[in-house]
C-alpha cells in the first residue's frame, strides 16, 4: 500500500519563508504614508501614487515573472525578483521628490511580483501531489498574511528609533537575506506528459477564448481594490477618525496608546485573522466547489465593508472589521489559483494566474490611487469605501457562471 504523500516538503517550506518576508514589507507600506507625507510637505495623493504605481507594476510583472520561471528557471526568477525589490527599497531611501519614489515604485513592484504568488504558488503546486495541492496552496497564501501580521507592526516599532529611509535599508537586506532558501526550490516537472505536448500558445490562445477565464480575470479586480486601498490607506483613516475617541479609551489597558499604533495593530489582526480564513478556504476548496467559495467569500466582503462604513467607527468597530475582513482576506488566492491549476493544468499554471493577477493589480492600483486622489478632494476616504463595496458585490456575482470543468490538454488550438 503506497504511502501518502507528505503534505510538508522543502519547496513548501521554502516558499513560505520568501511569500513570509515579501509580504512583511509589502504590508508595511500603509504605514509611511504619514511620516513620508509629513517630511516633505506633500499631498496625501503624491505618495499614494506611489503605492498605485508600486501595485500595477506587480501586476504587469507577474505573468512576465511567470513566464520566466517556466521557461528559465524557478531560483532564477527569483533571485530576479529580491534583487529588484532590494534595489527599489535602496534607492526610494534616498529619494527626496514624488515623481522619484513613484518610478522606483516600478522596481518594488516588479520585486514583489518575483519574490510573490505567481512564481511561488506555481512552485508549490507542482511540487504537491493532486490531494495535498489546494492545502499546500492555503499554507502558502497563509504564510503570507503572517507576513502582514508582524510587517505594519514592526515598521511602527522601528519608526520609534530609525528613519523611514534607514527602515527602507533594513527591508532591503532582509529581502535579499531570503534568497538562502533557494537551494530547497527544487520542483519536479511541471506537468504531465500530455500537457507538455501544448505550447505556451496554445495554452493562453484557448484561456483567453474562455468565458470563464474572462469572468476569474474580473472578478479578481474587486480583491485587488479591496486589498490595495486597506492597505495604504487604512492606518491612516484610523489614524484621523479615532483620535478624539482613543485619547483616554479602554484600548490604553492593552497598549495601544496611539491612533497610528491602532492603525498598524489593525494591519496586522487582518493578517492574523486571514492565516486562519486561508487555511480554511485551501481545506473547504477540496471538498467544495472553488466558484461558489469565491463569490461567498466576496458576499462577506461587501457586508462587512458595508456595515462597517455605516456604523460608527470607533476603536472597537476597527479591531472587529480587521478580523472579519482578515478572515476573507487572501482565501481568494488558493482557490482562484487552485481553479485555474484546475481548469487549465499545472504546466502554464504561474503564467496565467499572472494574467488573472493583472485584474487584481489594476484593482490595487485604481484603490490606492483614488483612495489618495478622493481624500484630497474630499477630506476622508468615505466615496471611495462604497465603491469598494460596489465592485465586491461585481466579484461575487460574476464567479457563479464560471465553468469548473478542466479544459482537455494537447487539444488543437482551435479546439
Amino acid at each position: 500500500m503506497d504511502r501518502p504523500a507528505p503534505l510538508v516538503t522543502p519547496v513548501l517550506v521554502a516558499g513560505c519563508i520568501i511569500i513570509l518576508v515579501s509580504f512583511a514589507v509589502r504590508a508595511s507600506f500603509g504605514v509611511f504614508q504619514i511620516p513620508i507625507a509629513e517630511e516633505f510637505g506633500w499631498l496625501r495623493s503624491e505618495f499614494s501614487l506611489a503605492i498605485a504605481i508600486q501595485n500595477l507594476a506587480w501586476g504587469i510583472g507577474q505573468p512576465i515573472f511567470g513566464a520566466v520561471a517556466e521557461r528559465l528557471g524557478d531560483r532564477l526568477a527569483i533571485v530576479m525578483g529580491a534583487l529588484a525589490y532590494a534595489a527599489g527599497l535602496v534607492l526610494s531611501s534616498f529619494a527626496t521628490t514624488p515623481e522619484a519614489h513613484q518610478m522606483l515604485e516600478v522596481l518594488v513592484g516588479f520585486g514583489i511580483a518575483g519574490t510573490g504568488f505567481g512564481v511561488i504558488l506555481a512552485v508549490v503546486g507542482r511540487a504537491s501531489s493532486d490531494d495535498n495541492r489546494s492545502m499546500s496552496l492555503a499554507i502558502a497564501t497563509a504564510a503570507g498574511s503572517a507576513g502582514q501580521v508582524f510587517g505594519a507592526p514592526l515598521s511602527e516599532w522601528m519608526l520609534g528609533f530609525l528613519s523611514w529611509q534607514q527602515v527602507f535599508l533594513v527591508f532591503a537586506a532582509a529581502i535579499l537575506a531570503v534568497l538562502m532558501v533557494l537551494p530547497m526550490m527544487r520542483a519536479p516537472e511541471p506537468a504531465s506528459r500530455a500537457e507538455l505536448q501544448d505550447s505556451m500558445g496554445t495554452i493562453l490562445s484557448r484561456a483567453v477564448r474562455d468565458p470563464s477565464f474572462a469572468l476569474i480575470f474580473i472578478g479578481f479586480f474587486s480583491c485587488g481594490y479591496q486589498l490595495g486601498f486597506i492597505t495604504a490607506h487604512f492606518p491612516a483613516l484610523v489614524t484621523e477618525m479615532c483620535g478624539p475617541i482613543l485619547q483616554g479609551g479602554v484600548l490604553h489597558s492593552v497598549g495601544i496608546t496611539t491612533t497610528s499604533a491602532l492603525g498598524a495593530v489593525a494591519i496586522s489582526l487582518i493578517g492574523l485573522a486571514n492565516i486562519a480564513g486561508t487555511l480554511t478556504a485551501g481545506w473547504a476548496g477540496r471538498r467544495w466547489t472553488k466558484k461558489y467559495l469565491l463569490a461567498g467569500i466576496y458576499v462577506g466582503r461587501t457586508i462587512a465593508a458595508g456595515l462597517f462604513i455605516l456604523l460608527p467607527i470607533t476603536p472597537g468597530s476597527v479591531l472587529v472589521f480587521s478580523l472579519v475582513m482578515g478572515s476573507l482576506w487572501l482565501a481568494t488566492v488558493p482557490l482562484t489559483s487552485g481553479l485555474i491549476a484546475h481548469i487549465y493544468g499545472l504546466r502554464y499554471m504561474g503564467t496565467l494566474y499572472g494574467i488573472v493577477f493583472f485584474s487584481h493589480q489594476l484593482g490595487s492600483f485604481i484603490g490606492v490611487w483614488l483612495g489618495g486622489r478622493l481624500y484630497d478632494l474630499n477630506g476622508d476616504y468615505t466615496l471611495v469605501w462604497w465603491v469598494g463595496v460596489a465592485v465586491g458585490a461585481l466579484s461575487a456575482i460574476v464567479h457563479l457562471p464560471v465553468r469548473e470543468a478542466r479544459v482537455p490538454v494537447a487539444a488543437s488550438a482551435s479546439a
